[in-house]
């Protein structure tokens, strides 16, 4: 079948009928018609409408040997640095159409399926590991054009490092049982983003200390039976694009996920019961690299947007020959030169691994999101300074329609701008940094691969320092 379009993929997904929870209620009906969502699937259509485009077909999509059907290109396994290029091109595509807002648009899982597909033979030969398994998903995901979310963080029951989970009713997801037709899991997962809005959900170990019966990876459709997502309250401020122009398109809703008895079907697990497995192939395989690529990509653009949102602000109201304020975007344009020259360097610096496969430069790019968690909230304080109270007395759209529209052109008229264009502007600084949709960008991206201080220790351990260290030997004479 190959790529598909929105209606499909919008068809596809009513069709599954996944258990939902939402604000006390168990979802009935079309998921794409419910106001919670119907904004994010919409724009999510939008992105498989854009693989059909003509105009974009090769920058898009690319075709299998003997396949007649074109296949998307986020599931493209890069050979060349010119693959990588395509990859890179295929994502700005996408987050360009949603402003980088989306965190979970479909090519960072496809992303990450490929690097699991690509690294498969990490654990071929290893007890209780099925490297098949993951080849056979890759191929079918991309015959399919399958959506996925995907979950790794346990309950915040107790963040000790040390910390196991043994209560006699089991709060992190673990396997409770084994049989001919495959594994059962009981407990939870956190922070499943789009949970229930896609084909399938891939649940997978994160590295950490666990013990064997939390170390496993394996991804099942998404109305699989005992299989329940609880969302979280909706940030949707409501449907019109004037007063919440981001958050009516681009709310991604993020949910808890209730493993109720599920069984996991054996040619669905990729691994189980094998704690060094678990660890080596989060550790050793493409999947952090590829998908620190993708990130870094769709954060470059999401900083275009900001910058572009403060530049109009500052015309809007006039103020660009204050130096505070030039100091001010200059901080911005310096944190977006310095994301996009490591995303060059990373790619620059790309290398076959040892499956053929090229891999982008890591540091640069575990650089790029060490940075980014600590701009981006700087970003946000920028806008917020820089529009002041003006991100405060911000009427509707529906004030614009009534008796007190003449009141609100006089007195909140801009410079160069009609009161109704500088409230439109001023109601998209506030969505992005203010509203509840605004803040939770802000802490996403702050945690979106985790501890921000757990970060800076991997790339600590990762970055070669012994040549560094060496010169320094060599330069004093030390004789050890």
């Amino acid at each position: 079948m190959g790529i598909i379009n929105g209606k499909n993929f919008i068809d596809r997904l009513n069709k599954l009928e996944n258990e939902i929870w939402f604000d006390g209620e168990k979802i009935k009906g079309k998921i794409s018609e419910h106001p919670a969502f119907k904004g994010i699937l919409k724009a999510k259509a939008s992105l498989y409408d854009l693989q059909n485009n003509p105009v974009l077909k090769d920058e898009m999509t690319f075709f299998l040997p003997d396949k007649e059907e074109p296949i998307g290109l986020s599931y493209l396994q890069p050979k060349s640095k010119e693959d990588l290029k395509r990859r890179r091109k295929m994502i700005e595509n996408w987050a360009i159409h949603t402003h980088g807002m989306m965190g979970r648009s479909p090519d960072y899982m496809n992303t990450a399926v490929m690097s699991f597909a690509s690294s498969a033979s990490l654990i071929k030969g290893r007890e209780n590991c099925f490297p098949e398994n993951i080849r056979f998903l890759y191929k079918r995901a991309m015959e399919q054009d399958l959506s996925f979310t995907h979950t790794f963080i346990t309950p915040q029951v107790n963040r000790s490092q040390h910390y196991l989970d043994f209560s006699e009713k089991p709060i992190s997801a673990k396997i409770i049982d084994r049989n001919e037709k495959g594994i059962v899991i009981k407990g939870a997962r956190l922070l499943a983003t789009q949970g229930g809005l896609t084909d399938e959900v891939l649940v997978i170990s994160a590295t950490r200390l666990f013990d064997s019966e939390e170390a496993f990876a394996f991804s099942i459709p998404s109305n699989t039976k005992g299989l329940r997502f609880i969302c979280r309250e909706s940030f949707v401020g409501g449907e019109s694009s004037f007063n919440h122009p981001l958050s009516s398109r681009y709310e991604e809703m993020d949910s808890i996920v209730v493993f109720d008895n599920v069984l996991v079907p054996w040619d669905r697990v990729f691994f189980y019961d094998n704690v060094e497995a678990a660890t080596d192939f989060m550790n050793q395989s493409s999947f952090y690299t590829f998908a620190y690529h993708q990130v870094v990509i769709r954060q470059i653009v999401k900083t275009e947007f900001i910058l572009g949102v403060v530049q109009l602000l500052v015309e809007t109201i006039n103020v660009s020959e204050f130096q505070h304020i030039q100091e001010k975007l200059s901080e911005m344009i310096i944190g977006l030169e310095t994301m996009k020259a490591l995303l060059e360097k990373s790619e620059n610096d790309s290398e076959l691994d040892e499956w053929g496969y090229m891999r982008p430069s890591t540091i640069p790019l575990q650089v790029a999101c060490n940075i980014f968690p600590r701009i981006y909230p700087r970003f946000s304080e920028i806008i917020q300074l820089i529009g002041a109270s003006g991100m405060v007395s911000l009427p509707t759209e529906r004030d614009f329609d009534s008796d007190i529209r003449e009141d609100l052109n006089q007195y909140l008229q801009a410079a160069n701008k009609t009161a109704h264009d500088r409230v439109k502007i001023f109601r998209l600084a506030w969505d992005l940094t203010m509203s509840s949709f605004g803040t939770r960008q802000t802490q996403y991206e702050r945690y979106f691969f985790g501890d921000p201080i757990r970060l800076s220790s991997a790339l600590y351990k990762n970055y070669p320092k012994d040549k560094h260290v060496e010169e320094i030997r060599k330069f004093l004479d030390l004789k050890n």
